[in-house]
């Protein structure tokens, strides 16, 4: 599944996707500051300082968790990346995903290329759950996107959050990586 969604995708446009490095974290806050002025993907309601976003990725790359952007014509058009689901240990072997992609690359194939790639990635390192936590109940394409990368709807929380002068629900997804919960993991 990943390979062929993959091909299809460099068959349209001329990406590479890698790890994400500092040199694209300009590209990738300014990306999320959009989505944090204009959406309900996240619930932050202001966009966090390069100082701030920098001090994330270095959490989440520190803590081995991938970290993937799409680029093209050396502009990140998006990114996603796994992080701790919770900090309490037992929570250890899940983790979040998060995708952002930039407004004039939408709807073109990159989040999902990107959240396969994503999948991939945790499942090789043997996270054996990912959950999605989906701002707004109607955000269609982000649960759109994650159905059709195997992820389950688990719950809707409503009125969780409170933006744009709304209250906005929570949608929480989740999909086993590789052998998910049938096998003790091996770092355990």
């Amino acid at each position: 599944m990943l390979a062929s969604a993959i091909d299809r995708f460099f068959a349209m446009e001329s990406i590479h996707l890698r790890a994400a490095t500092l040199a694209d974290l300009p590209a990738c806050a300014a990306i999320y500051a959009y989505h944090v002025r204009t959406g309900l993907a996240s619930f932050e309601t202001e966009a966090p300082s390069e100082s701030e976003f920098r001090n994330r990725f270095a959490n989440i790359t520190g803590g081995g968790y991938p970290y993937l952007v799409g680029v093209a014509g050396g502009t990140v058009l998006g990114y996603a990346y796994a992080s701790p689901f919770r900090a309490r240990p037992a929570y250890r072997h899940t983790v979040e995903d998060s995708i952002y992609i930039a407004a004039n690359a939408r709807g073109r194939g990159l989040g999902k290329t990107l959240l396969l790639l994503l999948i991939n990635e945790c499942a090789a390192r043997d996270y054996r759950q990912m959950l999605a936590v989906i701002g707004d109940s109607g955000n269609a394409a982000s649960i759109r996107l994650h159905r059709a990368c195997g992820f389950e709807r688990m719950a809707i929380f409503v009125g969780t959050g409170f933006k744009f002068g709304r209250w906005v629900d929570t949608v929480f997804m989740q999909r086993e990586l590789g052998a998910g919960a049938t096998t003790l993991p091996a770092s355990d």
